[in-house]
């Protein structure tokens, strides 16, 4: 009978058949996979730990495209994806100790979050994707953000534009968003213990005005808690407030842009005639939206984390993967007024 369920191509198709049926009229369903998974020590599921709460992986755009791949790759290879959402300030690493998977795939967490430090004690194959770099006994899937960032930054300055309102995320904090805008130097000097990734597009930023030789006492930097539309809008609001005379804003997602977008078709403001607008991923509604963005390859970042995770290779030395990304122009861009 185990040869049934478990090897069915060494028997006949007649022989499996009967076999099948008979074990239906006696209500067997089948091994237990919890004692298959204790015998073979493989649970045939791999681990997905992300920085939010679990609803955040359906909903935001760019959590969903990844979610994709993620989900591609596992089922091409015949394995399961268990998530495992890590909910701000969350400290207790039970769920990841509990965790029936056969390795990890982190996205975007701290070098300080305890998960990760959990997720290393066990000794499994893991992935992170995105963020942190450079952790010893663990396989990166990425981009580079900085330079990404560096690219849009680079187009809106060689527009002419200087008096930019920049519209960024805190780490996921339960905190609500500071009262005011900051200077972009005075927020990434604050900003390097938060998440690397917002830190990094920031200083894209910087980069770009630093090669152009532009100051950057005109850029303002507003941070929202959590990357949805609805703190796209409130960071115009905040921006449009502190900063009246501002002649682009700049977000490092799309999410937040068209929220910006939102906010400024609802006063009349034109995109671009009076505000250049961009954003940062290049979501499947950035199109729409027409606006200037930063593309990079979600779906394949997830696709290629699973590939890294289950590819039967030597442990001793880890794979780095660097995808790359593309600037791309669309109408939301333009000159200033």
């Amino acid at each position: 009978m185990s040869n049934a369920y478990n090897r069915p191509d060494q028997l006949s198709k007649d022989l499996r058949g009967k076999i099948m049926a008979a074990a239906e009229q006696l209500g067997y369903a089948g091994p237990d996979p919890v004692a298959r998974s204790l015998r073979t020590r493989q649970a045939d599921a791999v681990g997905l730990l992300f920085n939010e709460r679990l609803g955040y992986a359906f909903r935001d755009p760019g959590s969903v495209e990844f979610m994709h791949g993620l989900g591609e790759a596992c089922s091409e290879r015949g394995r399961s994806l268990l998530l495992i959402p890590v909910p701000p300030g969350a400290t207790q690493a039970d769920t990841v100790l509990r965790a029936s998977v056969d390795g990890f795939v982190l996205s975007s967490v701290s070098e300080a979050d305890p998960h990760l430090s959990a997720v290393l004690s066990r000794s499994q194959p893991a992935v992170i994707v995105d963020s942190p770099r450079g952790i010893i006994g663990a396989d990166f899937v990425g981009i580079d953000d900085r330079a990404g960032f560096a690219k849009v930054a680079r187009h809106v300055l060689e527009l002419g534009h200087r008096r930019i309102g920049v519209l960024s995320i805190r780490r996921g904090e339960e905190v609500p968003a500071e009262p005011a805008p900051r200077p972009l130097d005075e927020r990434i000097r604050i900003g390097r213990s938060q998440h690397p990734v917002r830190l990094e597009r920031l200083l894209g930023l910087m980069d770009a005005a630093t090669e152009l030789s532009v100051p950057t006492t005109g850029f303002l930097v507003s941070e929202r808690p959590y990357n949805s539309r609805e703190e796209g809008v409130a960071g115009a609001v905040e921006l449009l407030k502190a900063y009246p005379d501002l002649t682009a804003m700049m977000c490092i997602t799309d999410v937040l842009a068209i929220g910006v977008h939102d906010e400024l078709n609802n006063r009349g403001i034109s995109v671009p005639g009076e505000i250049t607008v961009t954003g940062f991923d290049d979501v499947p509604a950035a199109a729409s939206f027409g606006l200037t963005t930063v593309r990079q390859p979600l779906e394949e970042k997830g696709r290629l984390a699973i590939e890294a995770l289950l590819d039967d290779r030597p442990r001793s030395r880890a794979k780095r993967i660097e995808l790359p990304t593309k600037l791309v122009i669309r109408m939301s861009s333009g000159p200033p007024r």
